[in-house]
């Protein structure tokens, strides 16, 4: 441990990890030190609020090679954006521009052909649009990196037989959700990530794609070997033909891959940072993650002022449906309004959206706790490791806040 000097009551923090732990979350620390620190040119953030106040602030590694994690520091969070992109749209419902219960057409008229005119926006955020197939609408990156073509075509497109059904819509439910919220209000999903979620909440860790200069989020690079596999011969072969198999596989390879879509994580400066993907192309720190979190932990208040309605939250919290997800492998993933749950040990009654290679965030109402996750490893070798880190994060940061329920409160554990 290190030999740091700390509050009364915080926890010494392992060497090479940096910030401030209160002490009831010491298991947690040591294990973010073991398994995110050590890693070669990459590194990662975790933040832990508890009504609101930070409770665990640690950063540890490098966000590229010999450049030093920071506080500051912000990853791609793929998935992860989906929970920031459901909150703009809750609070466009929250001001009564958007029902959950009515048509999408209602409000964005475009998006009626095709048999698609009786599609509600609940649909849309539980991912029963039969929509999720990506060639259907897209024929290279160069067209996935237009985000208004790719709102045109799911606007046009006819929906797939899972209509109706969850079907996890892995790039297009972002496309769908900001050309929703463009013809509620006229505005790009870019500019609504700033207004009604980033300044709302006095946050700048939260991005969608690069962030805007003068901002003091730095991006790490992604690191490891990414999805270079998928641009070989055979990875393109595998990939082209699996999307024509039934089932589940089938309609995996289909929300999710794309001949050519590995080029959006090439070079120093990857295209996935250019443009406009709110269901994948997120930077956020982990502080950032876990304040918005936090004001779903806290019943849509923050500082003492209502951001989300107590009814609006109501519906947040509830789950909307328990049918498996046939693009998930039929796993249980008990969509919220844009968010899921995590049946796993200790955190099956809190929500939050989970990312590629494992970034997310997460609210536990029970406890007022809520939890960011960011790292830069992208790479197939250690792929499920780090796609559950959820799984050892969410039970190590419950059983902090049990233990300090009732004891010493929050803003008592803050560092000097």
């Amino acid at each position: 441990m290190s030999n740091d000097a700390f509050p009364a009551g915080s926890a010494a923090l392992p060497a090479g990890v940096r910030g401030h732990a209160a002490v009831e979350f010491e298991p947690l620390v040591r294990n973010f030190a073991r398994i995110v620190g050590g890693r070669t040119g990459a590194g990662g953030g975790l933040t832990v609020h508890r009504h609101g106040e930070p409770v665990v602030e640690v950063w540890t590694g490098y966000a590229e090679e010999g450049v030093a994690w920071t506080r500051d520091t912000g990853s791609v969070a793929f998935s992860a954006t989906k929970g920031i992109a459901s909150t703009v749209v809750h609070r466009l419902a929250d001001r009564g521009l958007i029902d959950y219960a009515a048509p999408v057409a209602e409000y964005w008229p475009e998006f009626g052909a095709a048999g698609k005119s009786r599609i509600t926006v609940a649909q849309l955020l539980t991912h029963r649009a039969g929509l999720s197939s990506l060639p259907r609408v897209a024929g290279g990156l160069d067209e996935v990196l237009d985000h208004e073509l790719m709102e045109h075509r799911l606007a046009a497109a006819a929906p797939d037989r899972l209509l109706g059904v969850p079907a996890y819509h892995a790039l297009t439910y972002g496309w769908l959700l900001a050309g929703l919220a463009r013809a509620v209000t006229g505005t790009s999903m870019r500019e609504l990530f700033r207004v009604e979620v980033a300044e709302p909440l006095g946050l700048d860790g939260l991005h969608l794609g690069r962030p805007e200069p003068g901002s003091a989020t730095t991006v790490a690079a992604l690191a490891g070997s990414r999805l270079a596999l998928a641009g070989t011969a055979l990875g393109g072969l595998i990939l082209g033909q699996a999307g024509r198999f039934p089932g589940p596989a089938g309609a995996a390879t289909r929300a999710l891959f794309l001949p050519g879509l590995q080029a959006l994580f090439e070079g120093a400066d990857p295209s996935i940072l250019a443009t406009e993907m709110p269901a994948g192309n997120g930077v956020f720190t982990a502080n950032a993650l876990a304040s918005v979190y936090g004001v779903l932990a806290d019943d849509g208040m923050v500082a003492g002022r209502r951001y989300l309605s107590a009814q609006t939250m109501r519906r947040i919290r509830r789950v909307q449906t328990r049918q498996l997800d046939h693009a998930l492998f039929y796993f249980p993933m008990l969509w919220h309004l844009g968010y899921h749950t995590f049946p796993i040990p200790g955190a099956a009654t809190g929500f939050g959206h989970i990312g590629l290679a494992g970034s997310f965030g997460w609210a536990e109402p029970r406890l007022g706790l809520s939890v960011g996750f960011v790292h830069n490893r992208f790479t197939p070798q250690s792929f499920v490791w780090d796609q559950l880190a959820a799984a050892w994060v969410l039970p190590l940061a419950v059983r902090g806040a049990r233990a300090m329920r009732g004891g010493r409160r929050p803003q008592q554990q803050r560092a000097a």
